[in-house]
Order: structure tokens, then C-alpha cells, then sequence
């Protein structure tokens, strides 16, 4: 399967999962369900293609309720509602998916479920009358649901971990800015940070989907997440647009963060990969000197406008010559008037300041 719908898969899965999450009128349902040990198949979502594999049942088309869809599942067949689980629009359909279509479930409605997620592109809900569990099929992907509390509990050691990167991460963003502004920084500081701010983007990234199959019960966690990793995207990059190499056709700062993501766990903790991930030289280079552009710094100055950041560092070039500029300097930047130019002279002197206390004090 290729990235782009690997991606495009994963997104329906977890727009799927937010659908089903404790909380929902469909989530309400499924465990009426299960507490009556009937089992169940639904699908999400009707076309041309649904009805060519549909035989028997009947039309219903109605407003859905958790109630009628527990009454529903006691009959034999599919039950059939609208992409947003808002209406009930056939039941007690027989499902006849493509035989050919290769699944490796051995249950009948399980088997059905694969194919015909797979066939029309619709997610397909089973509940299993044996199992008691709910599985979800999005595509070639099965999900089972587990039971909230058990999700929770991974899901708060996630953000334990989490804690912990970020602590890392904040020190070793702190030594950079410092470096910057010594001019000290080498491939490996820079590789350091990006290393770190990906490995709390991918921790964040695994409790977001914490949170959406939570639902109602993930409400606190997210509140926890957002204040955790606030900046972080930003962060990101920030620092690839102030390395990126100079002297070629400069890559797109989408193109540099979705190869970091494409790095393998091994990968990660290898700095001279993160390195070669962000174009900075090969791993007996991670010693040799690098200059920043300014990106970091000008964006902690107070109320200075995205377009005047890229004009300064158009205008500059590095952040040694920022920090440099008196404020004749920087009036010559078009955008620039007297009261910008001291605020961000004096921006740039107060981060200077800081960071070089916070490294030695």
C-alpha cells in the first residue's frame, strides 16, 4: 500500500473510531448489543456498490436511535445507516462481498465485514455475539475496540512519557538557542532537537488517538496533551527553515517533516539519520559548524508579524547579523519603523541575555 493511502486509510480509521467513541449515540448502541448478546454487522455508508452486493431486508430510512438498532440486530442481516450514523436506512440485509477478495477472518460475519470493507471503501462495524467484542474494518484495516478503562491507563502512561521527552526536549532547545547565539551550534545541536521534537510528536500523535476512542472519557487527557506539546508543531519547523542548506533548490519544510516521519523507530535514535533527514551532511560531518538564519529567536519576540520575521532574514541572512543590527539597521527593512526596531533589538538582547543565564547559571 502506498503512503498516501496508507495515510488516507489511517485518517477514515480514525474518523471512524471518533464516531464510535463512548459518548456517541452509535457507541450507545454497539453496547446495547453487546449486553444483549445478539451480535451485530453494520455499515456505515450506502451507494450504488452497497446495493449491488445487498439481497433481501428492508427499507426503513429513519432518524437513528440507540434503542431501534438494539431491536434491529435481534433479526438475521446487515444493518445498513447513512456515512453519519444519523439515519437507519435498510435492515436485515444479506451481504454478498466479492468471494474472491482474500481475508483471513474464519467467523462468517467477520469474513463479511473484511470484504465488504474492503470492496466498497465504507467502514464496517461487527460485534461478535461470542467474542463480546466490537471490531471496526476501515479498508484492509481491522481495529477492535477495547474497554475504556484500559485504554485510559495506556494512555496516561503515553503521557508520562511524554512529560519526560518534553522536559528533554526543553533543555536541549534551551542549549541551542544559547549556541545560536554564541554562534557554537554544530549539525549534531541542530540533529538533537529534531530528534527530540519528533519523538514528542510521535508520543502526541499515539494519545490523540487515545483520545478520539475515549471520546467523553478522554476529555481531561486532551486538556493534558494541548498543554504539553502547545508550540511544538510550530517548533518543528522553525528549526528546519532556519538550517535548511543554502546553495540548492530549497526543499518544502512539508517535504523535510514528513521524511522525519517516515524514519523508522531505529532510525530516530540514530542523530546522523536525523541529520541526513534534514539534508545537514553525512554522520562524519555531525561536529562541523552551522549557522542559523534567526527563524527560533524572531518568533519569541512579542507581537512581530510572520512577514516581517521573513524580511529580516531575507534582509540579514543569519542570526549573527541580526543580533548585530543596531536600529538604523533594522529600519532598513521594508516594515520596519523606529518602534520595530527597538522592539526587536530589544527582543533579541533580553533572549540573548536569558539564554546565555540559563546555560551557565
Amino acid at each position: 500500500m502506498a503512503a498516501t493511502e496508507r495515510s488516507d486509510e489511517n485518517l477514515r480509521l480514525r474518523t471512524t473510531l471518533a464516531g464510535i467513541a463512548p459518548g456517541t449515540p452509535l457507541r450507545a448502541g454497539l453496547e446495547r448489543i453487546l449486553r444483549g448478546r445478539t451480535g451485530g454487522l453494520l455499515v456505515l455508508g450506502s451507494d450504488r456498490t452497497i446495493d449491488a452486493i445487498s439481497t433481501g431486508g428492508f427499507t426503513l430510512d429513519v432518524p437513528f436511535s440507540d434503542t431501534m438498532l438494539r431491536e434491529l440486530a435481534k433479526m438475521d442481516g446487515a444493518i445498513i445507516l447513512d456515512k453519519d450514523a444519523s439515519r437507519i436506512l435498510r435492515a436485515a440485509v444479506h451481504l454478498m462481498p466479492d468471494p474472491s477478495i482474500p481475508s483471513e477472518e474464519t467467523g462468517t460475519r467477520h469474513r463479511t465485514a473484511d470484504r465488504v470493507a474492503r470492496q466498497t471503501g465504507y467502514p464496517v462495524i461487527s460485534v461478535s455475539r461470542s467474542m463480546q467484542t466490537i471490531a471496526a474494518y476501515v479498508g484492509e484495516t481491522r481495529y477492535v475496540l477495547e474497554d475504556s478503562g484500559q485504554i485510559l491507563a495506556r494512555a496516561n502512561q503515553a503521557l508520562a512519557t511524554l512529560e519526560r521527552y518534553k522536559m528533554r526536549l526543553d533543555e536541549v532547545s534551551s542549549t541551542l538557542s544559547a549556541l545560536e547565539i554564541e554562534d557554537l551550534v554544530t549539525v549534531r545541536d541542530v540533529a538533537s532537537v529534531a530528534q527530540r521534537l519528533e519523538m514528542v510528536a510521535r508520543i502526541a500523535s499515539e494519545i490523540e488517538g487515545y483520545v478520539l476512542e475515549l471520546g467523553n472519557d478522554g476529555r481531561l487527557l486532551s486538556l493534558q496533551l494541548d498543554e504539553l506539546v502547545t508550540g511544538v508543531d510550530l517548533e518543528r519547523e522553525l528549526v528546519i527553515r532556519d538550517y535548511q542548506p543554502a546553495g540548492r533548490k530549497a526543499r518544502l519544510t512539508e517535504d523535510v517533516l514528513a521524511d522525519l516521519e517516515a524514519l523508522s523507530p531505529t532510525d530516530l535514535v540514530d542523530v546522523a539519520a536525523i541529520a541526513r533527514a534534514l539534508e545537514l551532511g553525512p554522520s562524519e560531518h555531525l561536529d562541523a559548524a552551522i549557522t542559523p538564519r534567526g527563524y527560533r529567536l524572531l518568533a519569541r519576540v512579542p507581537r512581530l508579524p510572520g512577514t516581517v520575521v521573513d524580511r529580516l532574514v531575507e534582509h540579514f541572512g543569519s542570526l549573527q547579523k541580526l543580533l548585530s543590527a543596531g536600529i538604523d539597521d533594522l529600519q532598513t527593512v521594508d516594515g520596519v519603523g523606529e518602534l520595530r526596531a527597538r522592539s526587536v533589538r530589544e527582543g533579541l538582547s533580553r533572549l540573548a541575555e536569558s539564554s546565555i543565564l540559563e546555560r551557565y547559571v
